[in-house]
Parts: C-alpha cells; sequence; structure tokens
C-alpha cells in the first residue's frame, strides 16, 4: 500500500519593520518638512538669542574673521531694570495685552449680530471681513490718515464741531478754532491708544470670523431645547449657546495675546516707537537698540527679545494646559 505524504506547511514571509508600522511611520514623514523648518527659523534662533544675550558686540568681525562679542554674564538683564526706556515699552505691551482683550468680545457681538437671516447679510459680512484681509502696513497708514489733525477725519469733525469758518476776500475758507484739532500721534499721553484702537480694528474683525465659525456649528437640537423650556435672550446666550463657543473663545484668546504682544507693524508704521519713545513696545524696542541705523546692541536687544518670549511663553503654557486639561477631561 503506497504511503501518501503529508502536505508541508510554509509560513508566509515575515513583512518588514517599515510595512508594518507604515501607518504610525505615514504622519512623521508629512511633518518632516514643516519641523525641519519650524527648528531651522524659530527653535534655533530663540537658542542663539538666549546664547547672544550673554554677550555685548556690536554685530562686527574683526580682520581675521573672528567676532568681536565680548562676554558678559547677565550683564545685559542687570541693564534692562534700569533702562526707563524698557519699562516704558513693558508697561506698554501690558497695555497692549488688556485693551486688546476687548477683540473677544466685541468679536462675539459682531458675529451675532452677522448670524442672523436679514436681506443683505453677506454684504455686511464683506464689510466687517474686510479689516481681517488687508495688511497690518494699510491698516497703519488708514489710521495715520484718520487722525492727521488737518485733513483727517478726526481734524475734519472737530473743525465742524468746535471751529468757525471764516472766508477772507480771495475766498479761501480759514477756520478760527477755540483750540487746535488734537493730534493723536504726536502726544505722548494718547499716541498709544490710537495706535492701540488702529490694531483693534482687524483684531475685532479675526475673533469675528472664529465666532462666526462657531456659531455655525451650535447644536440646533439644544437651541430648540431651550427654546422649549423658555430659555430667550440673555439667558440663552449664557447657558446654550457660550458653552459650545469654547473652543472658538479659546482660539481667540491665544491669538489675541501673540497678537498684542508682538504687536510691532502698526508701531513701525504709525510712529516709529515716538513720540519721545512714549509709543514703543517690546518687540519694536528690540529692534530699534539691535539692528536699527542707530541701534548695534545686538547682545542688548538680544535680551530683550528673551524678556519677551518668556512673557509669551507663560501665557501660551497656560492656555496648552487649560487646553489639556479640557481635553482630558471630556474623555
Amino acid at each position: 500500500m503506497a504511503v501518501i505524504d503529508a502536505p508541508s506547511i510554509t509560513t508566509p514571509p515575515q513583512a518588514g519593520w517599515l510595512k508594518r508600522n507604515k501607518l504610525s511611520i505615514a504622519p512623521w514623514i508629512f511633518l518632516a518638512p514643516a519641523l525641519a523648518f519650524f527648528t531651522l527659523y524659530v527653535v534655533m534662533p530663540i537658542f542663539e538669542s538666549l546664547y547672544l544675550s550673554l554677550f555685548e558686540w556690536n554685530g562686527l568681525y574683526d580682520a581675521d574673521g573672528n567676532s568681536t562679542a565680548v562676554y558678559i554674564g547677565l550683564e545685559n538683564y542687570a541693564k534692562l531694570w534700569d533702562d526707563p526706556n524698557f519699562r516704558t515699552s513693558l508697561v506698554n505691551n501690558l497695555l497692549w495685552l488688556f485693551l486688546f482683550f476687548l477683540a473677544v468680545p466685541l468679536g462675539l457681538l459682531i458675529a451675532l449680530f452677522l448670524n442672523q437671516e436679514m436681506p443683505g447679510m453677506r454684504i455686511y459680512k464683506s464689510l466687517f471681513f474686510f479689516p481681517f484681509v488687508i495688511s497690518q502696513v494699510v491698516v497703519g497708514l488708514i489710521f495715520g490718515w484718520f487722525y492727521n489733525p488737518d485733513f483727517g477725519v478726526v481734524g475734519t469733525i472737530w473743525k465742524a464741531l468746535f471751529c468757525e469758518e471764516t472766508v477772507n476776500f480771495v475766498g479761501n475758507v480759514t477756520f478760527k478754532c477755540s483750540s487746535p484739532p488734537p493730534d493723536i500721534l504726536s502726544s505722548p499721553e494718547f499716541a498709544t491708544y490710537g495706535i492701540i484702537a488702529a490694531g483693534l480694528w482687524p483684531q475685532i474683525a479675526y475673533c469675528m470670523i472664529l465666532y462666526l465659525t462657531g456659531l455655525n456649528n451650535v447644536a440646533a437640537d439644544q437651541i430648540e431645547a431651550a427654546r422649549l423650556d423658555g430659555a430667550k435672550g440673555w439667558k440663552m446666550l449664557w447657558y446654550v449657546v457660550l458653552p459650545q463657543l469654547r473652543p472658538a473663545t479659546f482660539i481667540a484668546v491665544v491669538v489675541t495675546v501673540i497678537g498684542a504682544l508682538r504687536s510691532f507693524d502698526m508701531i513701525a508704521i504709525m510712529t516709529q516707537g515716538g513720540p519721545f519713545g512714549s509709543t514703543n513696545v517690546l518687540a519694536y524696542y528690540m529692534y530699534e537698540v539691535a539692528i536699527s541705523e542707530y541701534g548695534e546692541r545686538y547682545g542688548y536687544g538680544s535680551a530683550v527679545a528673551v524678556v519677551l518670549f518668556a512673557i509669551m511663553l507663560v501665557f501660551i503654557s497656560y492656555f496648552l494646559w487649560r487646553m489639556y486639561q479640557d481635553e482630558k477631561g471630556t474623555r
């Protein structure tokens, strides 16, 4: 009797490590270019600024190509606290931060208005959206003309309210005013407030867009249930709508804080830190002492940059911690 051999069982070849982990590797492949640029242009300059803040350097090299920087330790940071211009810049940054928070509730109010169904609403949305799409430089120029006491809106309104118009014998129109029109950007007391008002214009538009997006995601069934329970007006907003807008509020607060602390464009266009340095903030003061025409104090400017980075790091770390706690609580 013939013996039939049992068929041999062959095991499939083991898949390679790359093939087995392709799902976990794929995201890092897509993130790699962004992480490389972020490391090159953000992380490395941060550590370079920290290192450079320990030196006194005017940016020059000797004939042999060696840096003329002199190590002075923490002396640049000690000089900051005795520098009245630094203290003014720090106070102005805190003022920017405090007043910039007005953009969050104002953006919410405008978003609630634009979220209604009424004729011509698309035109209104476009008009309110307009400040967000134009450059900060253009905004600074517009408000510079707006505040001009001779031909700006502020000067024109002042002349209409407080000045008497006279026509001389040749037909030229002159204005006799009890007091001259205010020159906001030339006033050390009011220039900072004028620049902050200019910066609030596009920031409010940005917060409005965030809240409009959030309002589109508000659960309609919760709104209807609240109406059946008799909720309306302020109670509807406070107990039903605002809790669902927490993600939009979180992002609005974060971008508002960052925008207030890194304010530079408006000041560079409208006052260049004047009059008498009264509108300086840390970002512009860093530029002024380090790389402007009359600066060339790279170590001192780096110390200012490190202080600004530390302030931003405190706020951003707090917001990231809150976001982590919220995500942890929803699981």
